[in-house]
């Protein structure tokens, strides 16, 4: 019986599709999926990116430049690419900290147009192309339960996709729809900040949460791994933050 569970919930020979997978998260999931012999197609909006990317990944892998801000390229590529088994949606530029008085609207607006609109139109129109037994895996944060000072626009973007993941997972059942929401990653998500800054942030960070460092994308690639192979979940929101809700 453990036997026949293992097989079914196997990555091997699933086509795993990967938005905002030519770096950070996104890679490091569609690494870790190859490596249990997934066929991984990433899509990222910067050719060489994906290029740079695939030459990490196994002989056979897929990569597709898409502009994910925008709604009818998503559609075309779904039109396309014919039918698979999981979706991880992981897109998102880089993250600017502002307080209420210092909030840009227009850079908000751009920020939602990424993050929650672009995994929206993703579900959309990915949704009658999944397998059956197949997932959609999309990507929050703490900032919701756990925001800060400068963290408001963040905190509605993860509000606001902890929401979707619930109603998706009743509308698109039985298609599994679930959320990692990470802390703190060490990822490129935090270019913006000077390299100074980066590492205070990263040293403060992890020397408050229980386990003593900052995560790294490969943790949360694991978290995305387990939502995939398992079979009952859906509609969950997996935290994975070193325990920073909890402090």
């Amino acid at each position: 019986m453990e036997s026949q569970q293992t097989n079914k919930t196997a990555l091997t020979g699933k086509r795993v599709i990967v938005l905002g997978g030519s770096s950070g998260i996104g890679l490091a999931t569609a690494i870790a999926a190859a490596a249990e012999g997934a066929k991984v197609v990433i899509v990222s909006g910067n050719q060489q990116r994906i290029n740079e990317a695939l030459s990490g990944l196994p002989a056979g892998s897929e990569g597709y430049a898409v502009d994910l801000s925008q709604e009818r390229n998503i559609q075309s590529f779904f039109e396309q690419i014919g039918s698979f088994d999981h979706l991880v949606y992981t897109a998102g530029e880089n993250i600017v900290l502002n307080t209420m008085s210092d909030i840009n609207l227009e850079q908000a607006h751009s920020f939602f147009n990424l993050r929650y609109w672009g995994a929206l139109a993703a579900v959309k129109y990915s949704a009658p192309h999944i397998n059956k037994g197949g997932s959609i895996n999309l990507i929050g944060g703490i900032a919701s339960p756990r925001p800060n000072t400068g963290w408001g626009i963040a905190a509605s973007i993860c509000g606001a996709m902890e929401g979707f993941t619930r109603a998706m997972a009743v509308e698109l059942a039985p298609i599994r729809v679930n959320q990692v929401s990470p802390g703190v990653i060490r990822t490129n998500l935090w270019n913006s900040m000077s390299a100074e800054d980066r590492d205070n942030l990263y040293t403060s960070v992890g020397n408050s949460l229980l386990v003593k460092r900052v995560g790294e994308a490969e943790d949360i690639a694991q978290a995305f791994l387990y939502m995939m192979k398992q079979q009952f979940a859906t509609g969950h929101i997996l935290t994975v933050d070193g325990g920073a809700v909890l402090i």
